[in-house]
């Protein structure tokens, strides 16, 4: 695995999309990493790779994306090698410092004498870290369905219900009954649940009577939407998708103008101010052969929005994966993670033209990136279930019985949670142990005498101290 940066600067175009390839054996290439360079600065490439077949010799080389001659010039260029154990180890240690915390149950009893050789016992009841599935409305009146996603998840979306053609699938004509029974059931379990979507810039995604309305009319029926959904739904949706795929499509923009998505996030804070609206695109890190979702692309849209006025507070980066480029993955998360806002990976799949256990393993390499990665706020899974199957990838058949993907997914919620710890209080009337993020109830035992308090583990670098009296 190869970890891939440099500094790119032009000469004979005042910018351009450059992609850096790998050409193994002048077998073919492999796009590794790109950038929007400039002449009159160096701006800076980082991406990475992953040479898992034989070869003599490999050559990185940079070309434009649209092949016009041009000058590049590349100062500071660094390749590292990592073994996939190395690699595996650096995620453990990030895991270890960004998702765990050391704590400390000081054992006293109630004139403040430490309590030695106390039963201590911690059990972890609910996890800080999102993780979650997309939900379709084949979850309604399924009793084991449920039952089968609450035991497993903290974290829910829609698959479709909300989208506009779900929901006015004619003018005039809202149909809110299923999105509203969803969300009695994800709220009665207590899952924190993501809003997808206001708008989405695909036209085949368009609701039909939408598609011939005039300028003026769209503009009168987009406001509606968003205060028809925002407004019935105010406060119970954490995120927002805004304008869903606005790198790829051009829907409402074209017929509203620039200034569209602006002012859709405006008009969406306005109506929901506590819900943090967020961008987002597919092919950010799943590929660099994508020109239209570039990392660098993706930052500057958010930035001209942003610049424009509006509140936008989220990353989401759908993450449908056919073959992951890890080191790739890790290059654009960092780049990201510079602007400081929570990034989500929304709708995570693999490609079904892998078979089952292909995509079970790709699935871990995804999922074990993503969560090791400190700017990463949550993950969703795209993977709601129906009769027929999934979009891409099913975790389960319709029975509920796990398939290889579904097993990843079971074993990695188990290892990201801390098991029940138990020890006795040491000679200082304390016991520690390092648990990951979240909600805990802790059961003292000394003697005839029992007691129980509960606490919570928040990120943060130092030891946690609890005292617990009995």
């Amino acid at each position: 695995m190869y970890t891939f940066s440099g500094w790119i600067k032009l000469e004979g175009s005042s910018s351009a999309l450059i992609t850096a390839r790998l050409a193994p054996d002048n077998s073919g290439t492999r796009c590794m990493g790109t950038v929007l360079a400039r002449s009159d600065c160096w701006s800076f490439l980082k991406g990475g790779f992953v040479l898992d077949w034989p070869t003599q010799t490999s050559v990185i080389f940079f070309q434009n994306a649209d092949r016009t001659p041009m000058k590049i010039t590349v100062a500071s260029g660094s390749l590292q090698p990592f073994s996939t154990d190395q690699w595996s180890m650096h995620q453990k240690d990030t895991i270890r410092k960004r998702r765990k915390r050391m704590a400390t149950i000081h054992v006293a009893d109630p004139h403040g004498t430490r309590v030695v050789g106390a039963t201590v016992s911690v059990q972890q009841t609910a996890k800080d870290f999102p993780f979650g599935s997309a939900i379709a409305s084949t979850i309604l009146g399924n009793d084991a369905y449920q039952k089968w996603f609450v035991d497993r998840f903290n974290a829910a979306v829609f698959e479709d219900e909300l989208k506009w053609y779900s929901t006015e699938p004619a003018s005039g004509l809202l149909r809110f009954d299923v999105p509203d029974q969803m969300l009695a059931f994800v709220r009665s379990h207590r899952v924190m649940v993501r809003g997808h979507n206001i708008f989405w810039e695909n036209q085949e995604a368009t609701p039909r009577w939408v598609k011939g309305l005039s300028p003026e009319d769209l503009r009168s029926a987009v406001n509606t939407r968003i205060q028809s959904l925002m407004t019935r739904y105010r406060g119970e949706f954490a995120h927002w998708d805004v304008n869903n795929e606005m790198l790829h499509y051009n829907f409402y923009e074209q017929r509203l103008g620039p200034n569209a998505t602006a002012d859709f996030f405006s008009v969406a804070q306005d109506a929901d101010p506590l819900a943090t609206l967020f961008m987002n695109e597919y092919n950010v890190v799943e590929t660099c052969d994508d020109g239209s979702s570039t990392v660098d692309a993706y930052v500057a849209r958010l930035k001209d929005l942003r610049a424009g006025g509006a509140v936008l507070e989220g990353i989401g980066l759908e993450g449908h994966f056919s073959k992951p480029n890890i080191p790739y993955m890790r290059a654009v998360l960092d780049k990201l993670a510079t602007l400081n806002l929570p990034i989500w990976f929304t709708e995570v799949d693999i490609n079904n033209k892998f078979d089952a256990q292909t995509q079970a393993v790709y699935l871990e390499q995804v999922l074990r990136e993503a969560y090791a990665h400190p700017a990463v706020s949550g993950v969703m899974l795209w993977t709601a279930l129906h009769q027929s199957g999934c979009y891409q990838m099913c975790l389960t058949d319709w029975n509920l019985n796990n398939l290889p993907v579904g097993d990843v997914v079971d074993r990695l919620l188990q290892e990201w949670q801390t098991g029940q710890a138990t020890g006795a209080s040491d000679a200082h009337g304390a016991y520690s142990f390092s648990g990951y993020l979240g909600e805990y109830v802790v059961t003292v035992n000394s003697g005839n005498s029992s007691t129980q308090s509960t606490f919570s583990l928040s990120p943060g670098d130092e030891t946690r101290h609890i005292t617990v009296q009995i």
